[in-house]
């Protein structure tokens, strides 16, 4: 199968497309000029830290989704498989193993391909492909790398102690920073960077608030606009974006200009996107229905204060892994059904991630929470957000047309087709 896009409604989606390969062609030329490239996880207090220091931040889970979305991943993921690492194991670390170790020597990458690290940083939290997968980059580029030493613990425990200890190890992470860079950070430049942070985070809460409107003025079609809150934090670039975004979806909501001229539907998406075929988003679209929310979205925002940087940057990187790491099955439950209240939902679209199984697990308890507690149906269908192997077509879509054939007798009392 060809990586298929997804069909973009906004304008702003057509300024993403500048700052994308701009974001590379940038990291390029700082790596040309003798800047410092670190390679970190992405959603943790790091990220502000090498910000405020002029150290480019790079992180590489994120160019997964580009490289299934050009294609390159199925060589990545092949390449890893040569090397001895089986197909069920996440599709984000084979794609990463693959790619250093293969697909970062050819000479076509698309946006030029990642610049290799002076610097890598690997959080000991989360889920563990991402731990194996800094590893690995450690064994292959032989620079120097902290391991970080923070608290995990379920995010409703988090405490002033957690917080205490939190802000201790990463005040060592800062000065193993400082000794790597041969400089002194500026505290009052990381504070005007945590405010550009939170700042972007507050924006990007109110742009996905604007979706539970009737009809809703974008959806999950257009996604990849998170792009900027992964790489782009704490950057006045990322708040000129997001205010451009939000002003474009008020006009619409004011406007009452939906994505779609009707909404028959309002769906919810369970786990990531399938990287490959974001086009799948708008196949609902025939249906008169449309994806107003999903679980991934959620997971980059935030909020900081700026005031405590250290104590909010310690907090930021023990809240990176909400959906795979410490929180329990209730709490994913919680949320799923307090999006689909929030949002008016009429049916979930529960994708079985054979790539991510953390985020998948418990999918059948959200299943049946979903229609005892909301008399929402769902239905589920198995396939890989990164390897495109794992997709069959047909089978899928007759699963969703029957689901949705369901959801037209259950609603209006007929059949969609």
């Amino acid at each position: 199968m060809k990586a298929e896009s997804s069909k973009k409604r906004l304008k702003i989606s057509k300024e993403l497309w500048r700052l994308v390969p701009q974001y590379f062609a940038d990291a390029h030329a700082a790596k040309a000029e003798g800047k410092l490239i670190a390679w970190l996880p992405p959603m943790n207090g790091a990220i502000e830290v090498f910000r405020a220091m002029d150290i480019v931040p790079v992180m590489p889970e994120n160019w997964s989704p580009i490289c299934a979305a050009t294609g390159l991943a199925v060589d990545c993921i092949e390449a890893a498989e040569r090397m001895g690492y089986s197909r069920d194991l996440c599709g984000y670390l084979r794609n990463a193993i693959g790619y250093i170790h293969d697909g970062m020597k050819k000479p076509d990458q698309p946006l030029g391909g990642l610049p290799a690290p002076d610097l890598i940083v690997a959080f000991g939290g989360g889920c563990i492909p991402a731990m194996k997968i800094f590893q690995a980059f450690t064994e292959r580029f032989q620079v120097p790398t902290y391991l970080a030493d923070g608290p995990q613990i379920p995010p409703e425990r988090i405490d002033d102690e957690a917080i205490a200890f939190g802000a201790d190890r990463f005040r060592d992470f800062i000065q193993w920073v400082e000794e790597q860079a041969g400089m002194k950070l500026d505290m009052d430049r990381l504070k005007e960077v945590v405010r550009l942070s939170d700042r972007a985070c507050e924006l990007w809460d109110q742009i996905m608030d604007y979706r539970r409107y009737v009809p809703t003025p974008f959806s999950a079609a257009e996604i990849g606009v998170m792009f900027v809150m992964v790489v782009l934090p704490g950057t006045q670039e990322a708040i000129d974006f997001l205010e451009k975004f939000k002003e474009e979806v008020e006009e619409r909501v004011r406007g009452g200009i939906g994505c779609i001229p009707q909404e028959r539907f309002r769906l919810f998406w369970d786990n990531i996107p399938l990287w490959y075929n974001m086009g799948l988003f708008n196949y609902f679209e025939k249906f008169v229905s449309v994806v107003v929310a999903e679980t991934y979205s959620a997971a980059w925002s935030i909020r900081l204060d700026p005031e405590k940087p250290i104590e909010s940057l310690a907090l930021k990187s023990m809240l990176s892994f909400p959906l795979v790491s410490n929180v329990s099955l209730q709490k994913r439950i919680d949320m799923v059904l307090d999006s689909c209240r929030k949002y008016k939902i009429d049916g979930a679209i529960l994708h079985s991630n054979k790539s991510c199984k953390p985020i998948s697990l418990g999918q059948m308890d959200i299943k049946r929470a979903l229609m005892e507690e909301l008399e929402i149906p769902s239905v589920m269908f198995e396939a890989d957000h990164m390897d495109v192997r794992n997709w069959s077509d047909a089978q899928v879509k007759n699963r969703l047309d029957a689901f949705m054939d369901m959801l037209e007798q259950r609603k209006f009392g007929t059949h969609t087709r």
